[in-house]
């Protein structure tokens, strides 16, 4: 299978995955610091100029299969039932951020984003925890008629989680569902 970039040569899918692949894995073995375009291609099994045909760093790789993965691993399915699907969402977050390879690659993409603007901008250009959140928002905002508006309730609603990992706490002491209950009042009160 072949798809094309919009600049270059079509790419083949299959090394496109394993470049995808392979820096999930270099990243969580040498870290961000030392992870380059050589090590990923070479990983990869691929040649060092296909890695810069489709991507122009090691963030715009690390972003776009962090996006990936992303998508997959912070889909819950709905129940109807407003805490159990706000606690799924909210578990599923906690797994991303806490032991998911694309969780640890997200992570380390927010922290140089902290100092290079590029990277800032790239996280800018789609924020997947909000899509993702989003689909568990919009629902539980129309079941409860909230004025909130959809930005502020998706930040309600993964916040907490966010900065407690994110600021090096960690998961313990997380509960998810005294979380999603705090959320849901705050969604009736707002």
């Amino acid at each position: 299978m072949v798809e094309a970039s919009g600049r270059g040569r079509p790419r083949s899918e299959s090394a496109r995955a394993a470049v995808l692949h392979a820096v999930d894995d270099l990243l969580v073995e040498v870290g961000y610091a030392a992870l380059t375009m050589k090590g990923i291609a070479e990983r990869a099994g691929v040649g060092r100029q296909t890695v810069y045909r489709w991507w122009a760093n090691k963030a715009e790789v690390l972003y776009e299969a962090s996006v990936i993965d992303a998508q997959q691993e912070l889909s819950v399915p709905l129940s109807g039932d407003p805490v159990r699907d706000a606690k799924a969402y909210l578990d599923a977050l906690v797994r991303f951020l806490t032991r998911s390879d694309a969780g640890t690659a997200y992570r380390a993409l927010i922290g140089e984003a902290q100092h290079d603007k590029d990277v800032a901008a790239l996280l800018d250009s789609r924020d997947v925890l909000a899509d993702s959140a989003a689909k568990v928002v919009e629902p539980l905002r129309d079941g409860v008629g909230t004025a909130l508006p959809p930005d502020r309730a998706t930040d309600l609603l993964i916040g907490p989680v966010f900065f407690r990992v994110l600021s090096g706490r960690g998961a313990d002491g997380i509960d998810t569902e005294a979380l999603a209950e705090q959320f849901l009042r705050a969604l009736r009160t707002g």
